[in-house]
This record gives C-alpha cells, sequence and structure tokens, in this order.
C-alpha cells in the first residue's frame, strides 16, 4: 500500500519528515483524526498541522511564509491554519494531517526504532526513513504585527529572522 491510498483509506501513516518521525492522516476524516489523537494520548484542543509535499500545493500561501518553506518550520498562518512543508522526498500527493509519532509529551523518535509500541501497532503504514536529526520544527507564527517565534526547534530563532529579512 502507498502513502496515498492508506491516507485515502482513512488510515494512519507512520513516517520519516525532515525532523523526527510523524504520524499522518487525511484531514478530513474525523475517524481516522480521533484514532491518531488517541494513539498520541493527546487531546483535541491542540492542534494539529496540515503537511503538504510541495510548496507550490499549499493553497495561499504568503510571501512570509514562502521564505521559510521547505524546511524544518511549521508556519501559523494568519487565518490560523499551521502549515509544514518538509524538506525531502515527496512522500505524497495528497495534503494530511500530521503530529509527531510520540506519546503527548514524549520524546521526539529519530529513529523507527524508537517509536512508542503502542503508537506502532496502532498505525497502517509504517515507512522507515533511518535515522533523522531528531529535533522537531520551528514553530512560526505570521499573524501578528511582527513574525512570533512559538517553539524554537530544528531551525534557530536567528535564522528565522535571517529568512524572514
Amino acid at each position: 500500500m502507498t502513502f496515498d491510498e492508506c491516507i485515502r483509506s482513512g488510515g494512519i501513516v507512520l513516517f520519516p519528515a525532515d525532523t523526527v518521525y510523524g504520524l499522518a492522516v487525511d484531514p478530513g476524516n474525523e475517524e481516522a483524526i480521533e484514532r491518531m489523537y488517541a494513539l498520541k494520548r493527546r487531546p483535541r484542543e491542540k492542534k494539529s498541522a496540515l503537511m503538504y509535499f510541495l510548496v507550490d500545493d499549499v493553497p495561499d500561501l504568503p510571501e512570509a511564509a514562502r521564505k521559510l518553506l521547505p524546511g524544518p518550520v511549521t508556519v501559523v498562518l494568519p487565518d490560523g491554519r499551521g502549515i509544514r512543508v518538509p524538506d525531502g522526498p515527496r512522500l505524497a500527493t495528497v495534503p494530511v494531517l500530521q503530529t509527531s509519532a510520540n506519546p503527548a509529551g514524549g520524546p521526539d523518535p529519530r529513529r523507527l526504532g524508537d517509536v512508542d509500541p503502542g503508537i506502532r501497532e496502532g498505525v497502517d503504514l509504517e515507512i522507515d526513513g533511518g535515522e533523522l536529526p531528531g529535533t522537531p520544527s520551528t514553530v512560526v507564527e505570521l499573524g501578528g504585527e511582527a513574525p512570533r517565534i512559538v517553539r524554537e526547534g530544528a531551525v534557530s530563532a536567528a535564522r528565522v529572522r535571517e529568512l524572514l529579512r
């Protein structure tokens, strides 16, 4: 089964991003979303980002976001959407709702073997991408007067400022 087929059939994919291993589901499938949140033991109030595998696939992407993507950054747009475009191979042709493949609050998995066994048992497709950097994406909010770093991760605050100049 391919990544796209799994997503379209309502499955959960465990996959390598450019930072840590993640979980992905169809953003329009409530049952799949519920399963993903339950696997992570994560409250639904905590939002997950939409992941696209090509920048040009993201609708209505502001210029500031284009300066940061693709790469290990999650951009929160003025409309509230969290957008992620990894710098790596195009694993899917469809956008996915994604989150890291760790129990809520747990360590970020950098190898497939680091993923919690309960999560691995609950997914429908696993993709092994070897060892990853292991640092989550930097989260940058673009909705205010000036960009705001919500979480510093794989990209430093200084580098974000530099890219946005």
